[in-house]
């Protein structure tokens, strides 16, 4: 098929950050090759975390959205305007440990990353997730 490039890509919606921060966080530069994927891993999820979702969820940014929404293409150019909708920032209340039979429960909430009264963070949940699964004392199978 033919082949298209990113052209012009603006933001609104932003509050928090500056247009200019999330361009530099979403690495995409006018001319790049489109390509879908890249587009939405740099958005939503990339692997290292450094996607615009990353740095808002990291911030307390639980319940914001982004949408990419193509608003002019021309020729073999796309021009995206990326919608962003920032929120309330989400704070931990409670933490509860239920069905822990193996060991006491301050054993696990000592891995834990998350304190009642913090922002909440995605990468501290990652963080504390993958701290746990090292304890050995949840099957990750489990539902």
């Amino acid at each position: 098929g033919r082949k298209y490039f990113f052209r012009n890509i603006s933001f609104t919606g932003n509050n928090k950050y500056t247009s200019e921060d999330l361009t530099k966080i979403l690495g995409i530069k006018k001319g790049d090759i489109y390509d879908l994927s890249v587009l939405e891993e740099r958005l939503i999820y990339s692997q290292n975390g450094t996607d615009i979702s990353s740095l808002y969820m990291d911030d307390g940014y639980l319940f914001f959205g982004i949408t990419p929404v193509e608003t002019k293409v021309e020729n073999d150019s796309i021009d995206f305007e990326i919608r962003i909708v920032e929120r309330a920032q989400a704070v931990y209340d409670k933490i509860k440990i239920i069905g822990n039979t193996k060991t006491s429960d301050h054993v696990i909430l000592r891995e834990l990353r998350t304190r009642p009264g913090q922002k909440f963070s995605r990468s501290d949940i990652q963080r504390s997730i993958r701290e746990l699964s090292q304890l050995g004392f949840f099957d990750p199978q489990a539902n």
